[in-house]
């Protein structure tokens, strides 16, 4: 009973972050009818963010950006991992109707005192009650940004009182110099 709940449970998080892609035409990814045949930006843009939240290693601690111009996708953000940069841009250069892909991605400096300051605020802002359930899907919806003692918070929340509560929780760990609270509130409650 338990397992079937949890399962339950995955499963309505899951689709609940997958619902606030852009409502676009259904398409097979990476299969499209023509080779020659452009993609529409909508679609496109779903299927690259499609690849990038399914990357094994991408992670709360990562934030992936990207801008899709025309066939031309830029990649942007920062990542712990060094190898999830090339990883990014070689599944975004795999999706039909991508021409070019332009890697701005940064990968963040090594450190000891950051992996430190992550892990606090990770525990600061997600074991909180009022944030928790943001961190019950796959690839969390707060992302934690940690370089050289400073945080930023990046992705989604659902109300103006989430993104508040995140920016004070943030602030309130030892050690960290600044918060930048990039939050964004849709849905809103």
């Amino acid at each position: 009973m338990r397992k079937e709940f949890r399962a339950l449970l995955v499963a309505v998080l899951m689709s609940a972050q997958l619902a606030v892609l852009p409502n676009t035409p259904a398409s097979p990814l990476h299969q499209p009818k023509n080779q020659n045949e452009p993609k529409s930006q909508q679609v496109l843009t779903k299927e690259v963010r499609h690849v990038l939240v399914m990357l094994p290693y991408y992670s709360v601690f990562d934030n992936l950006g990207y801008r899709v111009e025309g066939d031309k996708v830029i990649l942007e953000g920062q990542v712990v991992r060094p190898s999830l940069k090339p990883d990014a841009e070689a599944v975004v250069k795999n999706i039909a109707g991508v021409a070019t892909v332009v890697n701005d991605i940064e990968v963040l400096p090594p450190s000891p005192m950051d992996d430190k300051l992550r892990r606090a605020v990770y525990r600061a802002i997600y074991g909180n009650p009022a944030l928790s359930r943001y961190g019950y899907s796959a690839v969390p919806s707060i992302h934690i940004i940690v370089k050289n003692g400073n945080v930023t918070l990046e992705g989604v929340v659902d109300s103006d009182s989430d993104k508040n509560i995140a920016n004070i929780r943030a602030n309130g760990v030892p050690n960290v110099f600044s918060v930048k609270n990039n939050l964004r509130v849709e849905g809103g409650k």
